[in-house]
């Protein structure tokens, strides 16, 4: 039985291992208190800029374990994969009245995208 959607879940886990790869290099500048965040750096979204970074760069180690996992066909990677691009849709979806709103509309549609890869593989290909 042909299985619908291997194309759409390999890029799916590309794109959540370049998400999680950045995740980890952003977490890292942030707990290293990088000004590459903020110019004035007084106005946080958590407690600090380590916290942030602790929690980016955690977040992107799980991304990168979803995307290699569902690069091997398991469903923690699918899981994983389908909560990344929900919480990244949303947060793009917020970020559209900031600075760059072009980008911010490309990356919710790339998150769609992976969305609908992500819950389309596994049917068959031929339904009965």
């Amino acid at each position: 039985m042909e299985i619908r959607g291997m194309g759409r879940a390999t890029f799916a886990a590309v794109l959540l291992m370049i998400a999680g790869s950045l995740n980890v290099i952003y977490g890292i500048a942030a707990i290293s208190e990088a000004n590459f965040f903020t110019d004035s750096g007084t106005h946080f979204v958590f407690s600090s800029l380590n916290t942030w970074g602790w929690i980016i760069l955690l977040l992107g180690a799980l991304e990168l374990t979803g995307g290699i996992s569902l690069l091997s066909g398991n469903t923690y990677g699918r899981i994983i994969g389908i909560v990344a691009a929900s919480f990244g849709a949303i947060g793009s979806l917020l970020a559209v009245a900031g600075a760059y709103p072009f980008w911010s509309l490309g990356v919710f549609a790339l998150c769609v995208i992976v969305l609908h890869g992500l819950i389309v593989y596994g049917e068959p290909a031929e339904q009965a």
